[in-house]
């Protein structure tokens, strides 16, 4: 179930935390990444994730 833009929660998939759609990258992943130093285009390229996935993960975690 998509819960906001680009994020979703379903029971199946990392025992239902938020998760970027279409992955099982969790949002804590990437806003953890981020608070933890990289940029926003290391995390891109580390995850490979599109920026308006990661403007998602970062929306939803505020």
């Amino acid at each position: 179930m998509e819960i906001a833009p680009h994020i979703n929660i379903d029971p199946a998939i990392c025992s239902g935390t938020p998760v970027i759609t279409g992955t099982r990258i969790q949002v804590s992943i990437v806003v953890g990444s981020l608070a933890g130093g990289m940029s926003k285009e290391e995390v891109t390229e580390a995850y490979r994730l599109t920026k308006a996935q990661i403007e998602g993960a970062l929306a939803y975690a505020k």
